[in-house]
This record gives structure tokens, sequence and C-alpha cells, in this order.
């Protein structure tokens, strides 16, 4: 962070993160003077110097510096590291970007084009292509968690400061940009980066949904992507449509958050539809002005005629009014207004004006994502047994047995009668599930279909909890309606077969499922929570699996819905290598995954990234969809149903041990983080604050904030352990052959190469006592050995980009770790009304955020 700023560098990573520096030390020298200037320069050389050369001393040295901290300088220390990462974080957002641009001439690796060179080289006819690309459909929901941690002035900075950086590139415009940089950075240093506020479900939805701006541009280019393939491998003009739907839970994600209201989602609704009106009538008045053609000019052949001098504006013009009035069809006037510029040889204008226009129009429609509405089944019962009550059907409903709920639900739904009069005040617990569902009736009534999308089931454990959706659905006029059951825990996932196919069975509600799309949801987190990395993984695996066959023999289309966060412990890791890693044959429909949090940010920052990011994600399941079904080897089966078992026992050993959670409250800042006013979701769910209902995204950014990252590979030595010995050579020939076991060790990589020891060891010195700490940090110099063994080579050799990534921050990452360990010896030892505690505090909950920039993807 040196304090001058040279003449234009060659561009490049290495380039750019040293400008931005050096800017952020020219800064901090101006703003805050030299002796905090020098101060963080020295712990930043003690720091690369403790990396690089091993050096305790050096380590000591800077422990020494951050004890004797007063909560100011160790507020600024944390502060300007945290920044630094921002700037990185940038830099190489810009350095992916040029990437992308240099390797845009010709098919890239992950692309659309690349996913229809490898269906051609299968020697798939252009035929059954076309079939699988009109059969898949790619969900993608965004929900809002608390991993994503910068206020929205932080990230306006940021946006603004990324968005000057190409100018750095040009002589004739650098120094106007490192001037508006230079103020930008100023700006931020000079500004608050903690909310002073807990945010509103509806901050969390106008902040996540304006990431669909750059989804928005970036779909032109997709289905171009995809024509273009077709045409080149097949030689056909065929012009298939994006497989993509776009859904939130913001505002509609009942599950454990008292802010999310029927009222709130109403007013998510609303909001869904204002943005949608507002973009769609952008995209309008561009489009008008775009097709100006007279017809003394040129032959038009509008369906209804057009009878003005400028027919195609004409029709714009009657769309614009349709919007306002809620009238007409925007896909299928447009569709006709593509249709007859093509027919009239104007292909070049239908090319680039209208049908850009039309993609955008079939996935945002007047709706721009589809909302949907998640609710525990305990809840469920508990309404649905109120309005039983109340019409006289039955007292005592949720004292039922399953098999007695169940035919009186039937009953129920096979009467077609109404449980309350229309407008009759509900009781509390009817009122709480029924009233959502009569906002989501008006929205499509006023959006249109896709307004709502999935009534989604968290803990489902009983075909009643569907059957009462059925129930309150048809008591909102609300059907049909797309039911959603979530299973989350090992339990759930053993179970979910034998309800599913109870399901099924059952006439009722296959008469309502018709032959509309079965989704069923699977989640990632609570079962790595419960189980361990290995053994959640598993469950997933074989649910899906058998939840598959079962579909299938019932002649039901079905869909898996990924319940993942960024963490490797909720699921995360490249979802593409995600994708191709599932049993064969569960994505023949496509499937859908939650984006959330830091997620957003990272992969939808700007059209280039968001277009990056969608053509990987579709290139996985497009390929994924057109493999061919196989058996998994039964040697595989019986050595991960072994193993997997292994890691559950040892994860439970660490999890059941007496003193884990006193050990975990006291290495990690879990209780600290509840302070961090990031979501209007609380950090545990209702209840005593035991691990259970402990919400599992704080569970695992807490285990990253102390670099142990416990949740993304913890158990996983014990399998590979137990399939050497039982089995030797296996592992490996699993790791060669298996992407499922492939992308599980890989994934465990990734997180170990994120953890540090050493690191550890601070924060465990908080605890009462090492012996957990020593289990971990054993267990975890155990595992890197046993996965380099199976894999053959040293740990992430074969991701050379993120070793370099991590190896390269951490030496700045490391401050905020000594500072954050410090302030939180502190923070416990203080009295509550101590006049200083407000400051340590403050500092404290910057360091976590410092942590979380410089790790990424820690939801």
């Amino acid at each position: 962070m040196s304090q001058t700023a040279s003449t234009p560098p060659t561009p490049g990573l290495a380039a750019d993160v040293d400008l931005l520096g050096r800017v952020l030390g020219a800064v901090l020298a101006e703003q805050e003077g030299g002796r905090f200037f020098e101060l963080e320069e020295r712990v930043r050389g003690l720091s690369k110097r403790a990396r690089a050369a091993h050096d305790p001393a050096a380590r000591d040295e800077i422990d020494a510096i951050t004890a004797n901290l007063d909560a100011r300088d160790a507020e600024k220390l944390v502060r300007a590291f945290t920044h630094y990462f921002n700037l990185v974080n940038l830099a190489e957002e810009r350095h992916r970007m040029r990437r992308l641009r240099d390797s845009a001439a010709r098919p890239r690796k992950e692309s659309l084009g690349d996913a229809i060179r490898t269906l051609k080289a299968r020697g798939l006819p252009l035929e059954v292509v076309q079939s699988i690309l009109g059969r898949v459909t790619l969900g993608l929901t965004f929900t809002a968690h608390p991993t994503e941690v910068r206020r929205r002035t932080v990230r306006w900075h940021l946006e603004s400061i990324g968005a000057h950086l190409p100018a750095l590139e040009h002589s004739d415009t650098r120094a106007d940009a490192l001037a508006t940089i230079g103020a930008h950075v100023e700006a931020l240093w000079g500004s608050m980066e903690l909310f002073t506020r807990n945010p509103t479900v509806l901050d969390e939805a106008r902040s996540g949904l304006a990431y669909l701006r750059s989804i928005s541009a970036a779909l032109p280019e997709l289905e171009g992507d995809l024509r273009q393939a077709l045409a080149r491998e097949y030689g056909s003009d065929a012009r298939p449509v994006v497989p993509l739907r776009l859904h939130s839970w913001i505002g509609g994600d009942r599950d454990g958050n008292p802010f999310v209201t029927a009222q709130v989602t109403a007013d998510t609704f609303a909001l869904h539809a204002g943005m949608a009106r507002e973009q769609t009538l952008e995209m309008l008045v561009a489009l008008s002005a775009n097709l100006s053609e007279h017809r003394d000019r040129v032959t038009v052949n509008l369906p209804g005629g057009g009878s003005g001098d400028e027919p195609y504006r004409e029709l714009l013009g009657q769309l614009r009014t349709h919007l306002q009035d809620g009238s007409g069809s925007l896909v299928e006037e447009l569709q006709g207004l593509t249709t007859a510029l093509e027919g009239t040889g104007q292909r070049r204008a239908a090319d680039q004006f209208a049908r850009p226009a039309l993609t955008r129009a079939r996935v945002f429609g007047l709706h721009l994502a589809s909302l949907d509405i998640r609710e525990h089944s305990a809840n469920l019962s508990r309404g649905v047994g109120e309005l039983l009550a109340l019409a006289g059907v039955h007292e005592g409903y949720e004292h039922l047995n399953e098999t007695a709920r169940v035919h009186l639900l039937n009953a129920e739904l096979r009467s077609r009668r109404p449980l309350s009069p229309i407008g009759a005040v509900q009781p509390e617990a009817a009122a709480l599930v029924l009233e959502p569902l009569v906002r989501a009736r008006e929205a499509r009534e006023r959006a249109g279909p896709l307004a709502f999308g999935r009534y989604v089931i968290s803990h489902a454990e009983a075909v009643s909890d569907v059957l009462e959706v059925l129930i309150l659905a048809r008591e909102a006029g609300l059907e049909p309606i797309d039911v959603s059951p979530l299973f989350e825990t090992l339990e759930d996932l053993r179970n979910a077969p034998a309800i599913m196919a109870a399901l099924l069975e059952n006439s009722v509600y296959r008469a309502s499922l018709n032959d509309r799309v079965q989704e069923v949801m699977i989640g990632y987190s609570d079962s790595n929570k419960e189980a361990g990395f290995v053994a959640a993984n598993w469950a997933l695996y074989t649910a899906q699996e058998t939840l598959a066959r079962l579909l299938e023999g019932h002649n039901v289309p079905y869909q898996f819905f990924h319940g993942r966060g960024t963490s490797i412990g909720r699921g995360g890791g490249p979802a593409a290598r995600g994708i191709l890693a599932q049993p064969p044959g569960t994505t023949h429909w496509g499937l859908r995954l939650t984006e959330q949090g830091e997620a957003l940010a990272d992969r939808y920052p700007s059209p280039e990234l968001a277009r990056r990011n969608l053509e990987q994600v579709l290139y996985a399941l497009i390929v994924s969809a057109a493999g061919a079904q196989s058996e998994l080897p039964p040697a595989y089966h019986e050595a991960m149903t072994v193993g997997a078992e292994a890691a559950r026992e040892e994860y439970r050993r660490l999890v059941d041990d007496p003193g884990f959670v006193a050990f975990f409250e006291a290495a990690t800042p879990i209780n600290e983080l509840a302070a961090l006013k990031v979501a209007s979701r609380p950090v545990r769910r209702s209840g005593p604050p035991t691990l259970e209902n402990l919400r599992a995204i704080p569970w695992g950014l807490s285990w990253s904030q102390s670099r142990a990252n416990v949740p993304g590979w913890f158990g996983l030595g014990a399998t590979l352990e137990l399939l050497e010995e039982c089995w030797p050579g296996r592992a490996a020939e699993m790791y060669a052959t298996w992407p499922f076991f492939r992308t599980m060790l890989d994934n465990a990589q990734m997180s170990l190469a994120k953890a540090d020891m050493s690191l550890f060891e601070r924060y465990a010195s908080l605890a009462p006592d090492r012996r957990l700490f020593e289990f971990i940090s054993s267990r975890a110099t155990d595992t890197v050995t046993l996965i380099e063994t199976v894999t053959g080579r040293p740990l992430l050799a074969s991701e050379e980009v993120l070793r370099r990534s991590i190896n390269l921050r951490n030496p700045y990452i490391d401050p905020i770790h000594f500072v954050q360990v410090e302030l939180l010896r502190r923070y416990r030892a203080m009295e509550a009304d101590s006049p200083e505690r407000p400051l340590v505090e403050r500092a404290l909950l910057l360091s976590i955020q410092g942590v979380a920039a410089g790790l990424r993807n820690t939801g």
C-alpha cells in the first residue's frame, strides 16, 4: 500500500492490484497521518515475512503490536486490510472480464458452444439435441442470507471504482480515471461500513433483485451463443430459447423469519411487478427508437395491420399502453413483431432489436421473478387444524395419526367445498398460512401465472404436509399450485422415498399434479450440520438416486431443487462441476439452485460475468441431461455407504463431546455474529440456544472466521482410512472414474487449503482447554495426507489459480485474524457497561467483515 501511483502499467491483475493498493496507501497516509500509515506498513511487512520465511519472531512481533493497540487503531488497522481486499476483489473481477474478452473469439470451455460441441461429439442427432433444449430448465432462486456483509454504500463506491478500471489502460483517459478512483477510495475510507440496523425484508429484496439487470443484459448474448452453436455444429437455423427460469425467496421465505408477514409478501409481489414494469418500459422505449421503419420504405406485415406511417412504433406504443393498464400479452405481441420483421426481410432488425426484447420478455414477463413461499410443516398443520375446527369438520386434527389425517384431507379435497366463507376472519394460525396464498393469488391476477412460483414445505415428513397445502390453496382460490417438499436432515433424506411414494400413490394428489413437473427440494445445510461433510453428501446422492427411480416408475416428470450455499459445507464449490457430479439421470428435466449472499455479488456484478456464470451452469446442465443413465458400480456404492458411516461417527464424536458447545462458542465468533446487522432473519431458530437451533449459515461462517472450516472436510479422513484398510486402491480408482467422489474430494481440498490450523490455534487459545483443537488439527493434517495419497498430487495441484490466490491473500488476512482474536479476548472480558465496549465491538464486527472479504465464498 505504497503512497505513489506510477505511469500506465502493462494491463493485468498484478498491475491493477498494485495500483489500487498504492491509491489506498496514499489515502491512508493523507487521512490518518504518518504514524498510522507506518503502523499499517510495519504490520504488513511483518505478516509477509512471517508467511514467506515461516518466521515465528515476526508473528511474535505482530502479537506484541496487536496486544498494545487501542480500540481505534485496531479498528483502523482492520479497515485498512479489509478495504485492500475489497479492492483486490475488484481487480480480480476486472481480470476475469479481461480474460473473457480475450477468449470470446472461440467457443470457450464450459460454454454453450462447448455443450453443443460435446453433444455432437457423442453422436447425438440434431433432433435429440433440440429435444433436450426444449425439455430442461435451469431455475435460479435468489435468497437472502447473512453472508453479503457489505452495506449498499460500500458496494456503490466499489462498483464505481470497478467501472473506471478499464479506463486506466488508455493514456488519454488514465488521469481522469485515476482521479475518480482516488476520490471513491477516499470517500470509502470515510464511510461507515457496518449496518446501523438490520435490513428489512424489502431492503433484502431490492438488493438481490438489482442483479437481475446484469442477467437481463446477458440473456440475448446467451441465446445468440446457442443459436450460433447449433448453426456451427449442425448447420441448423433453429432459434432455441435459453432454458432459464428465475425465482426468489426474498419476501416469501417464512421459515423462522417472523418479519416475513403476509403484508411483506404482498409488498414484495408489488416490488417485483413495479421493477418488471419499469424494466419493460425502458426496453420498449429503446426498441421503439430503433424500429423507425416507414411503410413507404419497407414492406409491413404486422398482425392486425398497423395503420400509421411508422407501424412498428405504433405497435410498441400500444404495447406500452397495455403495460400501463394491464391488458395485452407482452410475449405474444413481441413474438408477432419479430416474426413480421423476419417475414419481410428485416432479419438484422429482428435479430439485433426485436429478438433480445422477446428473450427478456419470456424470462422476466411482468413478474420479474417468480416469488416462492416457504413455510414450516408444523405451521401448516396448526393452520389447517384451525380451519377444520372452524368449519365443524373435526376438532383436534393435530392429534390425529398420519393415516387418519390423510383420510380426512382426501375427503375434504374431493368435496371441493370451502372450509370458511370468503372474507371471513380467520383464527391466528389459519391466517398465518392462508393470507400469503391469498396475496399470491392476487399477484397472479395482476402480473400473470408466473408471479407466484412454488410452495416449499420445510421439514416435510408426511403426505399430509403436502395435502394441507392443497387445502389452503383451495381456500385461497390459488389452484393449481406446485408444491415442493423440502428434505433437509439425514432422517428426512432417508425417509424421502417412502414419503414421495405414498404421495404419488395418492389419487387426490396425482389428480392435482396432473402432468406438471414434480419438484423435490434437498437441503445441504442441516444435513451437513447434523451428519458432517461426507455423510451429508452421500445421503443427498442416494436420496436422489432412489427418488429418481421412484418418480420415473410413476411416469412423473421431476426436478431436484438444490438448497446450497457458497461454502463447501453448504454444497458450494464450482457449480458446473457439482452438476456434472449428480447421480446419472437425475437432471433429465433440469434442476433448480439457490443463489444467495455474496454469490450474487460475485457472479452477477456485470453482464459479462453474469453471462459467464450462466453459460457454465447451462453447459453442465445440458451435458448432464444428455448423459445416458448408468448404474453406479455396486463396489463403489458399498464403499461409500461404509465410508460415510465412518465419517458420520467421527463427526458425531466431535459435536457430541460434552465440551464441544463451550469450545465452539469460545473458539469462533459465533455469539458475536448475532450483533452483525446483515440480515432480517435471526441467527438462531426459536427455542433454547442449542446447536440444533443454530442456523447453518452462521455455523459455517463462524468456522471460516476461525479458519478451521470444519463443515467442509471433517470426517473425510475417517472415510479414506477405512477405504484404504478394507479395499486398498479403491479410493484412487473412485477418484479417477467417479465424478461424485472426485468432486467431493476436490471440494474438500478447497476447504482445507483455506483452512489454517496455526490461525485456528489462536482462536482455540480462547477456549477452556486444547483437547478439541488437538483433535480437529490432527485430523486436518491426516486428511490432507490421505487426499494427497488418493489423488497422487499435492493439495490443489490442479487448481493453480486458486492455490496462488490463497497464498497471495494469506499475508494480508493474517493481521485481521490477529486483531480479531485480541478483540474477542478483550470483548468477552469486558463489563456490559464498560465505556470502551462499543468501540471494541465495532472493531470486532469490522474484523468479521474483513475476514469474509479476504476469504470470499464463506456462506
